[in-house]
Parts: C-alpha cells; structure tokens; sequence
C-alpha cells in the first residue's frame, strides 16, 4: 500500500500508540480490500456508549474495553485523541441521556453508558446521540469522505450529498476517526458509484410509510453489492420520505448508495446513473411486491399492545410537531409507554415550541440517543405487543431481538390510535 510520509510517520508511532494501533487496522483492512492507498476522512458518526454487548470482554476500565473491541487488540491501549482534521460524533446509545426508569433499564447502565461518552468526549467525539445526523448539521458534501456506523446514514450521504462513504462497520469506523485516514477503495472510487440494476415502480408511492415500505422492497430484492436505480411516475420526494426509505432498503439488503432519477445528484438521467451501460438486472415493484413487505413487517389480527415507538430513524421537528398536532387534546391509554425518539438538538427544539408538552400531557414522551432496538431485550421484559412506525425497528425487534412479542407496523397517525385505543386494530 502507498503510504503518504504522514502516514508511515504515524504508523511508525510518531503521534503515540493509539494513532498507530487505529492505523495499523486501517491498512489491514485496505489491503484485504486491495486498496492502494487511503484517503482522508474529514466525518464520522460512532457507535459509542455502554451497549451491551461490550459486556462480553469483562473489562476492568474503558481503555480495555475499547482496545479488545474497537482497536481489536489484547494488549490495553490508553486513548488518546481522534483525528484532529475529522469531526467526530456520536451514533445511536443504549439508554436516554438524561432517564432510564421509563425505558425499564438499570441505573448501572444509565451510570456506565454516560461515563462511556464523557471519555469519548473528551477524546474529541462529539456527544450527540443521533442515527440522522444531518438533521443536526452533520452533512458531508460532494466528494467529501466520511465514516458512519448507521447503515442508512451510508445511503443518505452517499445518494443525496454526493459524498463518499462505505458500510465499513463499528470497528473500522473507529479506527478512521482515531487515525483520520480510510481505505480508498468502494464508494470511494467515483468509477464504482454507478448503478447497475434498475426498479421500476409501479405501486403506489407518496407518504413516508410507502416510501418505508418500497425502500423495504426494494432490499429484498436487491442482488449482492448491487446499486439501484429508482425510476416511476412518482412525486418527487422530501428528505423525511428518503430517510425512511434507506433506512428499510439498508435493512434487507447491504445497500450503499440508491440513484433516485431526477431526484439525487447523480442521477440526473437514468443513462447518467447507469454510466451508459446497460443494467444488469431490471425489477419492476408492484402492489403485490408492496403488500407482502407489508405482511413481513406487521403481526396479523387485532391485539393489545404496550410499547409504541415513534421514530425510526429519529424523527425531524417536523415529524414531533405532527404528532404533537395529532395527539392534543387526547390520551394514550394508561399503562402504555408511548415514546417518540429524535436527538438531543431535535428534541430541544420541540421543547420550545411546546410539542414535548403536548405529547407528556397526553401520555408519551420524547425521548433522545437510542430506540428500542438498541436498547435491546431488557427494554422488551414487560412487552405484550409492541407497534412502529419504523420498517427497520419492527423488521429487526423481530428478527434480531427475538423476544417472540408482536409486533405491528404501521403509519403515525395509525400508531397512536394504537395508543389512545390501547389496541392495534382496536377501536
């Protein structure tokens, strides 16, 4: 691999072991890839805090968990400071910032998640809790390199901003935050960001919740390391209606960057999205491709239910202010948590406009940093039925938790009738 001076300075240990260490795995990486050389990474997003699968290295203090889990070594390494030319911030956490008792979690975990983040903190990572961070300012532009732990973070960045990302994982991740250098190979390479398979959308297509479920589709079906292109006489759609769609096609598929025509920036025709190649595959999503997504993420019947989670991915304010909109006035059915999940920034801005008021008056909260389904199995002990507006929370509460409650997918609206009725179909 060529190194520039720079970098061979830093894996000769010039800026201390935590730099090397980070590097080291770098260039592993880049050369079971077949990457010649790296680029500079000037973002990231991390998945920091006290999840609970750190548990399993027994670590006696935060520099040994984070040396055998995120720098993958034995040997114990003292952190150091991340890459002073990349801004570094947090993904999603396993518990709300600022309470646990609600989410049915342990004040041990509450304790150890914030000390977690206070180091990382003041190792130069950004305290942010957020699975949307371009809603907080987080916005890589065209030809910007970034790194994130949030699959569908991968797509947005990617297809809309015109920056260069790939699904590296939680690991590699860190280690380009740490060091500032990825390998250049993926995404990052303008040449392999074409598409080659193409969908024509033929269902119908306008609300969030379709886009949720045709970007869920959408993945299922998609060949191994595929990228799609989207084209159909559909309405050009907002930021909101995209993050639900790559949040649910990087669910069901390894998806990175998704060419919508007419709509992301490089695919201004379907012949520029292709690169003036024939695709290799051609996929036409109908009503009936839609309603069986649809009965893959939604429990048959009428049930009652206890957990309703709003926002996945984090809602926007304009999505806490709809249901603050919808909710007022009326009341979810005691002995329901009721939760709409955003970030810290978000969830500020909603407290001034009075929508977190509305919703505590009528029985939910908004609540920050994580969902559900990072919070894991504890979250789900008192569970009877649980309902999302989230194709991907409902897809992995299933699949992933396995905690054998159902579960129920839907739109808001629909949603917190849940709530108010205490009944997933219920009146």
């Amino acid at each position: 691999m060529n190194l520039t001076q720079y970098e061979q300075d830093m894996l000769n240990g010039k800026y201390g072991e935590f730099k090397k260490a980070a590097l080291k795995k770098v260039v592993e990486y880049g050369i079971a890839l077949g990457a010649e050389e790296l680029c500079e990474v000037t973002k990231a997003t991390l998945y920091f805090g006290a999840h609970p699968y750190l548990e399993t290295t027994n670590g006696k203090n935060y520099d040994e968990v984070f040396s055998k889990m995120y720098l993958c070594s034995d040997e114990t390494i003292k952190m150091g400071e991340f890459a002073e030319g990349c801004f570094c911030q947090t993904c999603v956490a396993p518990c709300d910032h600022y309470q646990y008792e609600p989410l049915h979690l342990t004040k041990e975990l509450f304790d150890k998640n914030r000390e977690y983040l206070d180091i990382t903190k003041e190792a130069g990572v950004s305290i942010v809790g957020s699975c949307t961070p371009y809603f907080g300012g987080w916005i890589p532009l065209k030809g910007e390199h970034f790194v994130t732990t949030e699959s569908s973070n991968v797509l947005m960045c990617n297809s809309v901003f015109g920056a260069c990302g790939n699904s590296d994982g939680i690991e590699a991740a860190a280690w380009s935050a740490v060091c500032g250098r990825t390998p250049k190979w993926g995404n990052h390479i303008l040449e392999n960001r074409k598409a080659n398979v193409v969908y024509n959308i033929e269902c119908k297509l306008d609300t969030a919740t379709e886009w949720d479920v045709v970007g869920y589709t959408v993945g299922r079906m998609l060949p191994p390391h595929a990228i799609p292109a989207l084209v159909g006489d559909f309405k050009r759609p907002t930021i909101i209606k995209l993050k639900q769609c790559f949040a649910s096609m990087a669910t069901t598929s390894g998806a990175e960057m998704c060419h919508i025509v007419d709509v992301t920036p490089e695919a201004p025709t379907l012949e520029i999205a292709l690169g003036g190649k024939e695709p290799e595959k051609v996929f036409t999503i109908t009503q009936e491709d839609y309603n069986k997504s649809l009965r893959m993420l939604c429990d048959e019947g009428e049930a009652e239910i206890n957990i309703i989670a709003l926002g996945c991915p984090h809602y926007t304010l304009e999505e806490v202010r709809d249901v603050a909109n919808y909710i007022k006035g009326k009341k979810i059915k005691e002995g329901i948590d009721f939760f709409v999940w955003t970030d810290y920034s978000i969830k500020e801005m909603a407290v001034q406009n009075g929508y977190v008021d509305i919703i505590k008056e009528a029985g939910g909260d908004v609540m920050t940093s994580g969902c559900p389904l990072v919070m894991g199995k504890k979250n789900f002990e008192h569970a009877i039925g649980f309902v999302s507006d989230g194709a991907k929370q409902a897809h992995y509460i299933r699949s992933d938790l396995q905690t054998g409650v159902p579960v129920y997918y839907g739109d808001m609206y629909t949603c917190i009738d849940a709530g108010i009725n205490g009944k997933w179909g219920g009146k």
